[in-house]
């Protein structure tokens, strides 16, 4: 019998395929459970119009990205710190500070967690901060930092 996926089923198969499985199967644990359904015509179509709009959902989402990488490259985030001599920071600057400056200053919210600083900012001066917007898309957010008085 064959059989579409609702949701992933170890070792049987994963949500969205469509694989051929014993009747018993079927009809005793995958139907039953609601882990899969039978692919009837009308049922195979359901699972094209839904693959046709998880692709347009993706490509609209990528699109969306790339808008707001070049938004991003342009900016410029000015931040303000103690600092002593040398230009080394009495603190650090933080991802979750730059994403508030960048919410205050320009409205654009971005996730903390998507910035991909390998450390706290301690030092004055520009820094260059990656930022993931998308597992293919990477902003450059320009920091720079300057002395409190």
């Amino acid at each position: 019998m064959k059989v579409i996926f609702l949701q992933d089923v170890k070792g049987k198969g994963k949500k969205g395929e469509v694989k051929e499985v014993s009747v018993g199967y079927a009809q005793n644990f995958l139907l039953k459970n609601n882990l899969a359904v039978e692919a009837t015509a009308g049922n195979m179509s359901k699972l094209e119009g839904q693959k046709k709009r998880a692709e347009k959902d993706a490509a609209e989402e990528l699109a969306e990205a790339k808008k707001l990488k070049v938004e991003l490259d342009e900016i410029t985030v000015e931040m303000t710190a103690k600092s002593g001599e040398g230009g080394r920071l009495f603190g650090s600057i933080t991802t979750k500070q730059i994403a508030e400056a960048l919410h205050k200053t320009k409205g654009i919210k971005v996730d903390r967690r998507k910035m991909e600083l390998a450390d706290a900012i301690r030092t004055l001066g520009y820094t260059n901060v990656p930022i993931k917007i998308h597992p293919e898309v990477t902003a450059t957010l320009k920091v720079h930092v300057t002395e409190e008085r």
